[in-house]
């Protein structure tokens, strides 16, 4: 799969020369090193499953009145980058293919245009799908750690200026990045970002879970039940936390790129890793897969109600 620009120059850094390039190509040639040919239907196929399932996600909890809280709006704002990154990438599929086989025309300028605009998508998604992880992360500690001070912190007015922020930060940076995108400042501040947030996330967490061992050990001395409350806050910050690391395990490869262009862009090794760039676009995409898997096979109310989605639209 070709990727269109600037996305293509993300493939591998842009000032490469012939030589490193060639080197790349000479120690390809041990096979390892040459990256996996992944065909197109494979990623239009992904992108319509990715897409069907988030839809269903926010179907559901708009239409659950249970649902309307500051958390499960967080997580539906969740399932709409993931959207962004299928609708993203199925336009860019059937934008090629178009190209490629005469049946649009369009003049350079134009293309170009358009690839812009399908890459600030895909940026979008990409720092608004980080952004959404640690507003969640943040939404379930102040649960655990001040339950009874919840409602109160986090009020529907400050959830809805949140939601707003990130969406609006998400575009701004993604606009400087496509208009900038040749700039290794750019590709660091991403870089630096996402590593921020793994930070914050993973501090959050490790709290978290050092209450839920705490509070399992004080159950087991004091022979009591656990509430109904802390133990749903605590098996949602299970349900995250697996969402936290499926999230880093398929963008871990293309933010590791990312670092590798700018830090060793002719070593023949980080060339090498160039080439495997689609196959971290699989991961990509296959995240946006995943993350609906999990909020329907967790959430007992969630789950009961996108079985009356699918029922109602069958």
């Amino acid at each position: 799969m070709s990727t269109l620009a600037p996305l293509r120059l993300l493939r591998e850094p842009s000032n490469a020369s012939e030589g490193n390039q060639s080197n790349a190509t000479v120690g390809a040639s041990g096979g390892w090193c040459q990256g996996p040919d992944i065909p197109n239907e494979l990623f239009l196929a992904l992108g319509l499953v990715s897409l069907v399932e988030n839809l269903l996600v926010v179907a559901a909890i708009l239409k659950n009145r249970n649902l309307h809280s500051p958390t499960y709006y967080f997580i539906c704002c969740l399932a709409v980058s993931d959207m962004l990154v299928s609708i993203s990438n199925l336009a860019e599929m059937l934008f090629m293919l178009l190209l490629e086989h005469g049946v649009l025309v369009m003049r350079p300028s134009i293309v170009r245009h358009m690839d812009s605009v399908i890459d600030m998508l895909i940026c979008s998604s990409v720092v608004s799908s980080l952004s959404f992880l640690g507003v969640i992360a943040i939404d379930r500690y102040i649960t655990i750690f001040y339950a009874l001070r919840y409602h109160s912190i986090m009020t529907l007015q400050r959830a809805v200026v949140t939601m707003a922020s990130v969406w609006l930060a998400s575009t701004i940076s993604s606009t400087i990045l496509i208009t900038n995108f040749s700039s290794n400042t750019i590709l660091l501040c991403l870089i630096g970002f996402f590593l921020f947030m793994l930070v914050l996330m993973l501090v959050l967490y490790i709290h978290m879970f050092a209450l839920a061992r705490h509070h399992l050990h004080s159950i087991s001395s004091q022979q009591k039940p656990p509430t109904a409350h802390r133990g749903g806050s605590l098996k949602g910050a299970v349900t995250l936390t697996i969402l936290l690391g499926v999230f880093f395990i398929c963008w871990g490869p293309f933010f590791f790129h990312l670092i590798l262009i700018v830090t060793c862009p002719t070593n023949p090794f980080c060339t090498c890793f160039f080439s495997y760039f689609n196959l971290f676009l699989i991961l990509i995409i296959c995240n946006s897969v995943i993350d609906p898997l999990i909020y329907a096979f967790r959430s007992q109310e969630l789950r009961r109600t996108l079985r009356e989605v699918v029922t109602c639209s069958c």
